[in-house]
């Protein structure tokens, strides 16, 4: 059985797969992020939700890096995670 990181080494090596992964980054940052808060936080998808006033599956589709949240998402999501939205833009 091939490990994850071998599968994904290899598929990287398309230029068409990495360009599509590459323009992901962002996303996959922010998920990591937001997941990273909330197990700081001690708390599950569910307790975040209940929060935020939203359910368990919106929490999920933040997480998933398949979407950007918008800003006020963020901002519920932060403090019901006990944590602040920093924003900063970066040179490229």
């Amino acid at each position: 059985m091939r490990s994850v990181e071998n599968w994904k080494r290899e598929k990287l090596k398309d230029p068409r797969f990495k360009a599509a992964y590459d323009a992901l980054e962002e996303e996959f940052a922010l998920a990591r992020e937001l997941i990273s808060a909330r197990a700081r936080a001690k708390l599950s998808q569910e307790e975040v939700a209940r929060r935020m006033g939203t359910s368990q599956s919106a929490v999920a589709r933040m997480e998933s890096g398949r979407s950007l949240p918008s800003t006020s998402s963020l901002v519920k999501y932060a403090k019901a995670t006990g944590h602040k939205v920093q924003i900063k833009l970066k040179a490229g």
